[in-house]
């Protein structure tokens, strides 16, 4: 073999002893809720090698899938995982204490329906509030639920949401924290793919600082790749030798690694397309490389041939092609396409003065592409407000017409941005508020109003945990002073911030609570689990009831339900977030 070449015995076990002993450092991400990461116990010490049959990891669905493995390449894995059940495993980021949870949270969980949430939320687009709660849940550490439920699948539910959050640094963490996490090669294969669309391969590559084993055929070549690119030849022959000797097998692979390390003289000019790697090391080793994607190509290859400037310049394009502009709409209505690129073509469409001037008369004679180009540049020489938003909501109508929605969003919000609100008619006004987009403010600090009490400096209470004693003089005396107005009615979020205080110990006055009577609401089902602190399925019900709301968005009713269970459960620094984001005025 052409390693045995390379490597001598004594250079073979030096690398070996480095492959299995070294250990490095990632980057911490951002924080959810303010959770400080820089407490997270290295109390991992008791994970064991995560361990799956061959029916199971048939079973791990991967939502970044570009590797396209057979069964013939996870029987090494199945060889070195088969007895996950005889360990316990505790893979998590957060330590139980720092919400007042417990290694036991899902104890008491029942599996059926822990699955039958997570096949609600994850049909859904959660909202940040309902994915910051859900990492919570998943993500600190504890055993998992045993009734009707496998550690597998729970183990699935954990990497599938690392996935949907998207979250990069928070999936590094995660890696780095539990190397042997029974998904980490899906993880592993998420990241590295996912800045290899964006061709940046140094990052791509980064992932492999924080893990060194890694178990897939596809995760090795990944990781092989990334030992050539920066040089490290002899430890990526020792591994390419070492998988061969388990049964990799992958020609194609094999000549375009040994064309980067010059073993391959002469490249043989093939492209493959299978998987965004494969298109990457072609795109490397072929010499006047030329891809034209098509209605097939995957959403990844089209994000990496825009970022690697592959793709046919604007200017180039023939406008007689029809299929070809066909497929660049759809490829900007998937977001696989520059939508800016999208109008500047249409800019170049030719049109004469007439079909100009009564475009939305003409525009009907054209074929689809033209008549959107058309609508689009009259769009862009008219001034007149109404008439500017009558052509940017025919032009929408054009695009949804062919379920091409998405590739006219930015663009039309733009052009909303330049109109003058005030200039804008009634008959415009919905049009104008459901397609503008506006992004949120930055939250600053609260602005108290001591005329009502949940918008009262109480809330203080919740952001500094001032000692009880002290602050039970200072509510009943504000409560004197706002409920002498014998007209003030006590609302539910007046309700939620005075229950709260009691749940935390506070005395409040008889003569105000008197005042209002608390509503619970609580199912017979919720509170059983309330009772029996059924602490990881709460809180997955939780974020089944946020769904795809902001918190702020919640009814009045809605937040104090999840407000009072959390007091009952005494999930304090969760309940403070809560209300913390919900009830003040901020400015």
């Amino acid at each position: 073999m052409k390693i045995s070449k390379l490597l001598n015995k004594k250079n073979y076990l030096i690398f070996l002893f480095f492959i299995f002993f070294n250990t490095s450092l990632a980057n911490e991400p951002a924080d959810i809720w303010n959770i400080d990461k820089s407490k997270i116990e290295s109390n991992q010490d008791d994970q064991s090698e995560s361990m799956v049959s061959s029916e199971e990891s048939d079973q791990s669905i991967s939502i970044y899938d570009l590797n396209n493995q057979t069964q013939n390449e996870n029987q090494d894995t199945v060889l070195q995982e088969n007895n996950i059940e005889n360990k316990i495993s505790l893979y998590g980021l957060y330590d139980p204490d720092e919400h007042n949870l417990s290694i036991d949270m899902w104890k008491n969980s029942e599996g059926e329906e822990i699955k039958k949430i997570f096949k609600k939320i994850y049909s859904q687009n959660l909202s940040n509030d309902a994915k910051d709660i859900l990492e919570i849940a998943l993500l600190t550490n504890s055993n998992v639920p045993s009734i009707n439920i496998t550690r597998e699948e729970f183990y699935i539910f954990q990497k599938n949401f690392l996935i949907k959050k998207n979250d990069l640094n928070l999936i590094k963490l995660f890696i780095e924290k539990n190397p042997d996490f029974f998904g980490k090669d899906d993880l592993v294969n998420y990241y590295a793919n996912h800045y290899l669309a964006k061709a940046n391969i140094k990052k791509s590559c980064e992932i492999f600082d924080v893990i060194d084993e890694v178990t897939s055929d596809y995760t090795s070549k990944l990781k092989i790749y990334c030992l050539v690119n920066s040089n490290q030849i002899e430890k990526a022959l020792l591994i390419f030798d070492l998988k061969k000797e388990m049964g990799m097998n992958d020609n194609y692979f094999e000549k375009k690694i040994f064309e980067l390390i010059g073993f391959e003289t002469e490249s043989d000019g093939k492209i493959s397309d299978k998987n965004l790697f494969e298109l990457h090391l072609s795109h490397r080793t072929v010499k006047n490389f030329n891809y034209l994607p098509n209605e097939n190509t995957s959403k990844d290859i089209w994000k990496y041939l825009a970022s690697a400037n592959l793709l046919e310049k604007i200017e180039n394009i023939d406008l007689e092609d029809i299929e070809k502009i066909k497929l660049i709409e759809k490829a900007t209505h998937e977001r696989n396409y520059d939508e800016n690129q999208l109008f500047n073509l249409y800019t170049r469409y030719q049109f004469s003065f007439n079909q100009l001037y009564l475009a939305k008369d003409n525009y009907k004679t054209l074929d689809k592409s033209s008549q959107r180009a058309l609508i689009y540049q009259k769009m862009l020489l008219t001034n007149e407000p109404s008439e500017k938003l009558d052509l940017a909501r025919l032009l929408k109508k054009l695009f949804e017409n062919d379920n091409l929605g998405n590739a006219f969003y930015f663009e039309l919000s733009k052009i909303l941005t330049e109109i003058d609100s005030t200039e804008i008619t009634s008959d415009f006004t919905s049009f104008y508020q459901n397609n503008i987009i506006t992004e949120e403010s930055e939250i600053k600090k609260i602005k108290f109003n001591n005329k009502i009490i949940h918008q009262s400096k109480l809330l203080n209470y919740f952001i500094e945990n001032n000692d009880n004693s002290k602050i039970e003089k200072e509510i009943n005396d504000l409560l004197k002073t706002i409920l002498k107005d014998k007209k003030y009615i006590i609302t539910t979020s007046d309700e939620i911030l005075l229950e709260s205080f009691k749940y935390d110990g506070i005395k409040i006055q008889k003569k105000f609570t008197d005042r209002y009577k608390p509503k619970a609401n609580i199912p017979p089902d919720l509170q059983v689990k309330i009772n029996n602190r059924d602490l990881g399925l709460i809180l997955l019900r939780f974020v089944e009831i946020i769904g795809e709301d902001k918190l702020e968005d919640l009814g009045s009713e809605t937040l104090n339900f999840i407000l009072i269970t959390l007091n009952q459960l005494d999930l304090d620094q969760i309940r403070n977030k809560i209300i913390l984001k919900t009830l003040p005025i901020r400015v």
